[in-house]
């Protein structure tokens, strides 16, 4: 018989003579005569109850069925007698599948986000883990459905590189020397070699030929970082386009952003209306201002003004030329515009080498996204395409050209304007959840000292 998910079950308008349902026991009440049974499969937020009777032959193990335990339940579907369900299943058969001990962690409470990160390998049976956790699959589909009803093409860009994109150094060394071996050349690849940050200057390359492009896949920074922010591998949406200036570059990142949460709106309800509940209780006005409203655009140093004319207390000092922190973001968002903020053309001595020169001379075509709760959500920018203006950079930021060849030599052969952005995945999570912290967004995060499962 084939299996039905009880997300399948909710949507029943007549009941079902047989079906087969499979899932974990959350809870059970027992009486004289009958066991109730609230099962859940994953597929959805809501248990399904079943009631086993005495007329059942193994009616005493189910009796001692606990939570945590794994069944598998035939029967019919019937309308239900109790209140919180339209249909309940009348077991036929109920057949353990895998037994749990009374020991098992997750009982019917609630447990906190620290005890849980503890036991990673079974949070994801929680009322808040699961439902982060589809909506994260969720997100996933709607990010290839935004490229793909735009004519975007989906690439796969290297997680082993012997570049480092973002020229910060951060990176995690890949190797296969024994320890005490030093000679590079005996290594793998002869040359030192890394964990990418970045997919976007391979996307580059594709997007000279491909037109519009996109890739999404983890990347990894070896950042010592133990804020709520940041994680040592998170997965990022890096679209890059052809004949495409840092406006244009700005309306798709909009765009993007909007469709997504949107998509979550529409798709996810019951999910969403539990951190509704739960985790943020603004979560639903926020959304409300983020796909209703422009999107404000300022220039960085407009903003650097804002700051500075505050009146608010920062923990970290607010100057030109140095980059915004998360508490400065905020309160752009939060308290000065009440809504989503681009700030573009950044000082050029805060960011990355390939960003476009503007005619200033002193600032480049960049933009960061900011989102109440989360600061900073998109980073983006029109790439150099000019071959001298980019080999004075690399030069002024003291970066091998001999390295970078094959990128330098992209822009001499039928150069174009083109532009691009990375959006953390784990971010948009957070900023459509509420979830506060990046380890709670992510089945098995990965941060300083922190690798276990």
């Amino acid at each position: 018989m084939k299996r039905t998910k009880i997300e399948q079950l909710m949507a029943f308008e007549v009941p079902a003579e047989r079906i087969l349902v499979k899932g974990w026991v959350r809870t059970k009440r027992d009486s004289k005569t009958f066991s109730f049974l609230e099962i859940n499969d994953g597929s959805c937020l809501a248990n399904l109850q079943v009631v086993a009777d005495e007329k059942l032959p193994n009616y005493e193990e189910i009796r001692k069925l606990t939570t945590g335990a794994s069944v598998a339940v035939e029967g019919a579907v019937v309308p239900s007698q109790g209140s919180g369900q339209q249909w309940e299943l009348q077991a036929a058969v109920v057949t353990l599948v895998g037994a749990a001990p009374e020991s098992f962690p997750l009982q019917k409470k609630r447990h906190s986000d620290e005890f849980l990160r503890g036991i990673a390998h079974l949070r994801a049976r929680t009322n808040k883990y699961s439902a982060a956790f589809r909506i994260r699959s969720e997100l996933a589909l709607a990010v290839h459905r935004f490229f793909h009803e735009r004519g975007f093409r989906y690439i796969h860009t290297p997680i082993l590189t012997a570049s480092d994109c973002e020229g910060a150094g951060e990176l995690f060394r890949v190797t296969t020397l024994p320890p005490g071996e030093r000679l590079l050349e005996n290594d793998f690849f002869g040359v030192e070699s890394n964990l990418t940050v970045s997919g976007q200057l391979e996307a580059e390359m594709l997007a000279t030929a491909l037109g519009d492009v996109y890739t999404f896949g983890p990347t990894f920074r070896a950042e010592n970082s133990n804020t709520r922010r940041h994680a040592a591998e998170f997965w990022m949406i890096e679209p890059e386009m052809a004949f495409c200036d840092l406006q244009e570059d700005m309306d798709l990142a909009e765009e993007m952003i909007k469709y997504l949460a949107n998509h979550v709106i529409d798709h996810c309800a019951d999910d969403l209306n539990l951190f509704a509940r739960f985790v943020d209780k603004n979560l639903m006005a926020q959304l409300g201002v983020l796909t209703g409203s422009a999107f404000e655009r300022i220039p960085y140093a407009e903003a650097i003004r804002i700051l500075e004319k505050s009146g608010a207390s920062f923990e970290y000092p607010v100057a030109y030329g140095t980059d915004m922190q998360s508490e400065h973001e905020r309160f752009l968002t939060e308290h000065h515009f009440k809504k989503p903020v681009m700030v573009y053309d950044f000082p050029k001595t805060i960011k990355p080498f390939y960003m476009r020169m503007n005619d200033d001379g002193q600032t480049v075509a960049s933009m960061d996204v900011l989102v109440a709760g989360i600061g900073e959500i998109i980073g983006g920018s029109q790439r150099e395409e000019r071959y001298d203006m980019l080999a004075t950079r690399m030069d002024q930021m003291g970066l091998s050209k001999e390295k970078y060849w094959w990128y330098l030599e992209s822009r001499l052969y039928g150069s174009v304007p083109h532009s691009g952005f990375g959006l953390g995945f784990e971010r948009l999570v957070m900023m459509v959840t509420g979830i506060s912290n990046i380890r709670d967004v992510i089945p098995f995060p990965r941060t300083p000292k922190n690798i276990e499962f």
